[in-house]
């Protein structure tokens, strides 16, 4: 199932989902009760400018200013599969 990701929305957690580095792992990962998702550096970051405030374009401008080559694309596709999964909500418009 995919989930449409406009650049208007204001992504953040779902209530029961917290993002947490995993000392074991080190890693970031994703805990929601149902289970666990190990990101890979990127994924966290997304993730941590994920807070409610920023939209899908603010976010991707600030990766944009972080690193050299963002893909717009790959950010909401990323999005919209953790918003499939209720573990991500987009937010209003």
């Amino acid at each position: 199932m995919s989930i449409a990701v406009r650049s208007t929305n204001r992504p953040h957690l779902a209530r029961q989902v917290r993002l947490e580095w995993d000392p074991v792992r080190e890693q970031h990962v994703l805990l929601a009760p149902e289970g666990v998702l190990v990101l890979n550096q990127t994924g966290a970051i997304i993730l941590g400018l994920c807070d409610g405030e920023r939209t899908v374009d603010g976010i991707v401008e600030e990766l944009g200013r972080r690193y050299d080559r963002v893909v717009g694309d790959e950010v909401r596709d990323f999005l919209s599969r953790l918003a499939a999964k209720r573990w991500v909500e987009l937010g209003g418009e």
